[in-house]
């Protein structure tokens, strides 16, 4: 990891020197192309030259106490080699994050989250609703933006399924490893006998990709408008406002009838349909890594159980790490750090050969 930090600060000294040179200067193209790419070496450069310098603080502290004879300055130096120690370990574990973020592909800030209902009927949708709420408090207190996108809604108030996005630092790195089942284990409302019920959701978390990422052609796109059915009042049943879309090459569906102007539907609908494209492309990607090194977060399979929210024993195990917690009542209000941060923490140490 270092190695390939050394090599990237050593280029990042070499453009910084090569945009000062007079004939460089004398050509805009040139500086444009050296501007952009010391741009995105700074990201790492500068990080890394602040664990140096701090490398170099710690040798002349420490040479400082060897050769100090007066304890009153002495004990002034081991402190300030205390206080740079830690600086130190903090900025190493800034420079990994960075490393992972950019191998992983997790240096994103936006994502789309789509939760369906599973096996459970009622309950399972009344889930899809708790699962929703939960990662819209987790958004809230970590500062994300929120926006719904798109909603199915049951007589009972829970949700058939859902979709919306979350966008801010650190929101795709975190929310990353949330696809797949979720379980639950409870005596559902509508129970009148107090017997315990398991239910399931499947959660899909997309990445939403730039412009630069996936580019849609128009004429890939086969778009049919229609009736918008279900709750929403007499208007959205008589305008065609619900919007049906099509991409042609991949044969991906997408339908949103959640807005009463057309308009703004079809804006969504391409926005999921994006998303939908980019993460079948980076499954395939994940599918070829997996042929040679086997992991047990980031498959992305919708299909397998993650993850087994128990209400009666106020308990949530992550089945991927073997994590448990006896913190649900916590957890499903959102407070989800404890689950996100271990599983970065596993997948960075097999990304970057730390296990």
């Amino acid at each position: 990891m270092f190695e390939k930090l050394q090599n990237d600060y050593q280029r990042f000294l070499e453009v910084d020197a090569a945009l000062l040179a007079p004939d460089v200067a004398t050509d805009p193209a040139r500086v444009a192309a050296l501007a952009k790419e010391r741009g995105t070496l700074a990201k790492t450069a500068l990080p890394y030259r602040h664990y140096l310098e701090l490398v170099q603080a710690i040798d002349d502290a420490e040479a400082m106490i060897e050769a100090e004879s007066d304890p009153e300055m002495r004990h002034y130096a081991e402190a300030e080699l205390e206080t740079l120690r830690a600086q130190h370990a903090e900025a190493g574990d800034a420079l990994r994050d960075l490393i992972y973020d950019q191998k992983a592909g997790t240096d994103r800030a936006g994502l789309i989250l789509e939760i369906r209902a599973g096996t459970g009927g009622d309950e399972a949708a009344l889930f899809v609703r708790d699962l929703l709420e939960m990662y819209h408090r987790y958004a809230e207190t970590m500062g994300w933006k929120f926006e719904p996108l798109e909603f199915v809604p049951t007589e009972l108030g829970g949700f058939k399924e859902v979709s919306f996005s979350i966008n801010g630092t650190g929101a795709f790195r975190h929310l990353q490893f949330e696809s797949g089942g979720h379980r639950v284990q409870r005596v559902p409302e509508t129970e009148t006998q107090g017997r315990i019920h398991t239910s399931a959701a499947t959660v899909a978390v997309l990445a939403e990709p730039e412009d630069v990422d996936i580019v849609i052609r128009t004429e890939d796109l086969q778009v049919d408008v229609m009736r918008a059915g279900g709750p929403g009042g007499q208007h959205q049943n008589k305008t065609e406002s619900a919007v049906r879309m099509t991409h042609l090459p991949t044969g991906t569906v997408v339908v949103c009838r959640d807005e009463r102007s057309q308009h703004k539907n079809r804006a969504k609908a391409l926005r999921i349909l994006k998303s939908r494209i980019f993460e079948n492309m980076q499954e395939k990607a994940r599918a070829e890594r997996a042929e040679t090194r086997r992991t047990l977060i980031g498959s992305g399979d919708r299909s397998q159980r993650i993850r087994t929210y128990n209400f009666p024993q106020n308990r949530v195990t992550d089945h991927r790490i073997g994590l448990t917690l006896y913190n649900l009542d916590r957890v499903i209000l959102g407070d989800l750090d404890p689950l996100t941060v271990a599983l970065i923490d596993h997948d960075r140490r097999e990304q970057l050969g730390e296990a």
